[in-house]
């Protein structure tokens, strides 16, 4: 699948690291380091436009090793860019560390995955089929 995009930062367009990788990384677009201090939020600009056919949904993910190594994610994950959407890609981050994160120019700071996706046109009833599980919800499954 081809998508249209306009690169207006100073980096590489995203592209998959591995053969196998779903998501490309998306890098922070920035005329100086940016300080997400904890429990802080940012919307980080990345410079990139893109055109996505309808029917085709971009998905902005965290990176796990971000995540996982120093407490940087993203808030809305994940953040949808819909198919009619024109502006900038914007990564929301969030500081869950109790330290300071600098975010410097061309950081590596989410991942972009692209997914088809269907319209869904409700259909009301008055029940609905039973299952095994029934109305159980959060935890109802069990932990183990």
């Amino acid at each position: 699948m081809q998508i249209k995009i306009i690169n207006k930062s100073n980096h590489d367009l995203p592209h998959y690291e591995t053969i196998a990788s779903a998501g490309m990384d998306l890098r922070a677009s920035l005329s100086e380091p940016r300080t997400l201090k904890p429990l802080e939020r940012s919307i980080v600009g990345t410079g990139l436009f893109i055109e996505l056919p309808v029917g085709i949904e971009a998905q902005v993910r965290p990176r796990s090793g971000l995540a996982a190594k120093k407490g940087i994610t993203v808030l809305n994950a994940p953040g949808t860019i819909d198919a009619d959407y024109r502006g900038e890609i914007g990564v929301i981050l969030i500081n869950l560390s109790s330290e300071d994160f600098i975010i410097n120019n061309g950081e590596r700071i989410a991942q972009l995955v692209i997914a088809k996706h269907e319209r869904a046109e409700w259909k009301e009833v008055n029940e609905l089929s039973e299952t095994d599980r029934g109305e159980g919800g959060f935890g109802s499954t069990g932990t183990k």
